[in-house]
């Protein structure tokens, strides 16, 4: 697989008569548009020849579905009102933007030194984020909205997979529903998860379909998440972090993991 393949691929799969598509050969990305609204999403196409690469023969699919989705959502008006119960709050990296496509101010709080929160209308198959005007237009304040997702997020499940692996337990957060790494913002359920804690307990979302929580007990479990982590973090949809965070008395610490060596 190489750029020239999958751009013919791409254009093919997501060719559509309301549809425009360019290529930046500088920049080896296509812009799919809507030829009306002329409102569309950019794809960078060397990281998804490299995810081929590494063995992810199921990202080509990946990406004509959201980008399918993406331009679905772009032509249907999403408003927040009656739509209460179908705002979230959705973790991003600090290096996401903080504008939507038309150049208005994204709605976000602070989270860490690594991630933001941002919030989302739920759409069923996919969802967009908030923004400036759809709250002016809604007359909600942000707190309003800020209160109103983060109830939300705590009626989520928080079923987990655990695993062991060298006298560490690892636990898994994988419901695939977009808001995995959402539930880093639900205080219960990790001061919960600190009560059954032995070791020291982390958080980690290195992706956005995952949340890992880690009881380190040891130096080589330190390791282990580093490792994970990175694992998650090259091979997400939606990267966010590949630091972990210590928890601890309802704070998230960030921690730095060379080798045997754990810095906070």
């Amino acid at each position: 697989m190489d750029i020239k393949k999958l751009k013919g691929i791409l254009q093919d799969r997501l060719s559509n008569p309301n549809r425009s598509i360019t290529y930046d050969r500088e920049k080896d990305s296509l812009r799919f548009e809507n030829k009306e609204t002329k409102k569309g999403i950019t794809v960078s196409l060397p990281p998804i020849v490299s995810k081929w690469k590494e063995n992810n023969k199921s990202i080509i699919d990946e990406v004509v579905y959201y980008v399918e989705e993406a331009l679905n959502v772009m032509g249907t008006e999403a408003n927040v009102e009656n739509k209460e119960k179908k705002v979230f709050p959705v973790i991003r990296s600090t290096s996401f933007t903080t504008e939507s496509n038309e150049g208005v101010s994204l709605v976000t709080d602070d989270h860490t030194a690594e991630t933001r929160i941002y919030y989302a209308v739920d759409l069923g198959t996919t969802y967009r984020l908030i923004d400036e005007k759809m709250l002016k237009t809604e007359g909600w304040s942000h707190e309003q909205m800020k209160e109103t997702a983060l109830f939300n997020v705590r009626g989520l499940p928080t079923n987990m997979k655990k695993d062991e692996v060298a006298g560490n337990i690892f636990y898994f957060l994988n419901n695939n529903d977009g808001y995995d790494a959402s539930r880093i913002l639900n205080d219960s359920f990790l001061k919960q998860m600190s009560e059954d804690v032995q070791g020291e307990m982390t958080v980690a979302v290195p992706h956005q379909d995952v949340l890992v929580i880690g009881d380190i007990r040891n130096e080589t479990g330190y390791d282990v998440l580093a490792q994970l982590t990175m694992s998650f973090f090259t091979t997400g949809n939606v990267p966010i972090t590949a630091l972990s965070f210590v928890y601890e008395e309802g704070e998230l610490e960030p921690i730095f993991i060379l080798g045997k060596n754990r810095k906070k």
